[in-house]
């Protein structure tokens, strides 16, 4: 059984999994940079080591240096949070050579699914739904120009390494693909190490559903509904909710079915997220797995009950999943909105010295904040600094409560995005749920008070 995990991540995740932790009775060691020295997550774990300057490259995805404190501090598994080497085959490879449980699947089923092209593939075996477009890397601008012109603009041209919205970008035009094919090609090499490209139709107006799974390593796959996460900023997204108030009840049942479908199909184990896009016809399409927790999976634990990270290290104890499907059941309705030190209006980070915070409290308010009152955020990490997320019965009470947690939310010192959210949630697309990926381009306009 694990007694001490070693949460190789920092910020709100690794204060969300050591809480768990704690709960569970298993002690906690932090790995930190020069940059965290002082951060909440550090002083939360009952160990905190320091591996390494503030820059990612030289701290948070120093396997080795993260590896040796595991070893050195006698901890039998990791917990890789997301982002950072959350979803590494060579991290996880690692941890199993050197008898760490990674919370987490399997080295050889995160090389499948992190590879987009791979990963359309086996969703292609497994009769589930894909977007048209590439089954292969795309060799050349040109290559890309000939292929979009068979399948028709707009396409969606991806980076099969990417992630978070890098080496992703909408083409109207032959023009504009070559310009973008050389462009993200070389952002994917030096982000992901890997320049490979591949073409996707894009799908209009569509809304990006996400389903959330788990699976143990006895073969037992279940969903626990999904999530809408259709308002996003440069494919980063910015709210989310559970359930979707855009789909039907058939349409949830034949997600979370075809989610579970995907799953099996790759004998995937511990908690994932299969990621779709549905058309305007209810049509959906398969889009990613995230083989790892997600950010925001507070939603899906408030309307099921189910803490998920403790799901995590249950599986990776090798027990078997304590509930079965027809057990899950949805329960009122939770948003989650993300916090972001940054310009509201050109979405620049804001880094700089927080010189007041005061977080909103109340009933069914729960705040994932990876910051206090005097600290420095730095422009070493992703801005996002704190995460918002409130419950109500149903959908109305949810954005009541949303909309007054917000005003309670004070920072100083810095720009955030509240003011950003404060106006999302009053515009009547918003309100009616009929929010699509295409979402902010359409009705956001900085300060116009709502829509």
């Amino acid at each position: 059984m694990i007694k001490k995990v070693l949460i190789a991540n920092r910020g709100e995740i690794a204060r969300r999994i050591i809480r768990t932790c704690k709960q569970l009775g298993i002690q906690t060691v932090a790995v930190y940079s020069d940059a965290d020295q002082n951060a909440l997550f550090k002083k939360d774990a009952d160990e905190a080591y320091h591996i390494g300057p503030s820059q990612v490259q030289q701290s948070y995805l120093q396997l080795d240096s993260i590896i040796e404190v595991a070893k050195q501090t006698n901890a039998d598994a990791i917990h890789p949070g997301y982002g950072f080497l959350s979803e590494s085959p060579a991290f996880a490879e690692r941890c199993r050579e050197e008898n760490i449980i990674f919370i987490g699947p399997e080295a050889d089923i995160l090389r499948l699914m992190g590879s987009k092209i791979e990963a359309r593939k086996a969703m292609i075996e497994a009769g589930v739904p894909v977007i048209p477009g590439t089954d292969r890397a795309v060799g050349s601008a040109e290559e890309a120009v000939r292929f979009a012109e068979e399948i028709g603009y707009p396409v969606m041209l991806k980076a099969s390494a990417g992630g978070g919205g890098i080496g992703m970008e909408i083409v109207h035009s032959a023009d504009g693909l070559k310009k973008a094919f050389e462009n993200n090609s070389k952002r994917a090499a030096s982000f992901f190490g890997d320049g490979a490209m591949f073409l996707e139709k894009h799908i209009q107006n569509s809304r990006h559903i996400e389903v959330q799974i788990l699976a143990d390593q006895h073969n037992h796959t279940i969903h626990l509904f999904e999530r809408e996460c259709s308002i996003q900023r440069r494919n980063q997204k910015v709210l989310e909710e559970a359930p979707s108030p855009s789909i039907s009840e058939q349409l949830r049942e034949q997600l979370g079915r075809t989610a579970v479908i995907a799953a099996e199909a790759i004998h995937y184990s511990n908690a994932g997220t299969i990621e779709f896009l549905v058309d305007e016809s209810g049509k959906f399409y398969f889009l990613e797995m995230n083989t790892r927790i997600q950010v925001e999976h507070p939603v899906t634990e408030e309307i099921t009950g189910v803490d998920i990270v403790k799901e995590q290290i249950n599986i990776a104890n090798n027990q078997v999943l304590s509930f079965k499907q027809e057990e899950i059941a949805i329960k009122g309705h939770a948003i989650e909105v993300r916090i972001y030190a940054e310009d509201p209006i050109r979405f620049f980070p804001s880094p700089g010295k927080i010189t007041a915070l005061e977080l909103p409290e109340g009933k069914d308010v729960r705040n994932e904040c990876a910051v206090t009152s005097g600290d420095t955020v730095t422009p070493f990490y992703d801005p996002m600094i704190a995460k918002l997320i409130v419950y109500g019965e149903n959908r109305s009470e949810a954005i009541d409560k949303l909309e007054e947690a917000l005003r309670q939310f004070n920072i100083e010192g810095i720009k955030t995005n509240i003011l950003m959210l404060q106006e999302i949630i009053t515009y009547e697309a918003f309100l009616k749920g009929n929010t699509q990926t295409s979402f902010l381009s359409k009705y956001y306009q900085p300060n116009s008070g709502g829509k």
